[in-house]
């Protein structure tokens, strides 16, 4: 499971399909969210692939752990979000359900990363 590239993560490839797919619901919110609810969606789902991209490129497991576990945040984060869009009426029950189908499938494959990593770092002494 060593990778080259963040690209080739499958996890991170998930993540990007999520973020575009955020990208393309924010479009549709009322005008007044722009700065608001708009702008933490956009972050937030940014933010997972980001972090996965920059914890790849660090020098060590740890490192690459610590980035892994910010981005399962931004996840959470990202369905918070949601859920508020939801509260606020701005999307429906069954649109918030296919986004957490997605974010699902992205904490398991996440998850999974994680164990990979945590198994690569060796036990303190």
């Amino acid at each position: 499971m060593d990778y080259q590239n963040f690209e080739e993560l499958v996890v991170w490839q998930k993540a990007r399909i999520l973020k575009k797919d955020i990208s393309k619901l924010v479009k549709t919110l009322p005008p007044v969210e722009k700065y608001r609810l708009n702008d933490q969606l956009l972050r937030s789902s940014r933010s997972v692939c980001s972090q996965l991209a920059e914890g790849h490129g660090r020098r060590t497991y740890r490192d690459r752990l610590k980035y892994a576990i910010y981005s399962r945040g931004s996840l959470s984060e990202t369905l918070n979000h949601l859920i508020d869009a939801f509260d606020e009426e701005y999307i429906t029950q069954e649109v918030l359900a296919d986004f957490r189908l997605q974010i699902d499938e992205v904490e398991r494959l996440l998850n999974g990363y994680i164990r990979y990593l945590e198994a690569k770092i060796p036990p303190s002494s």
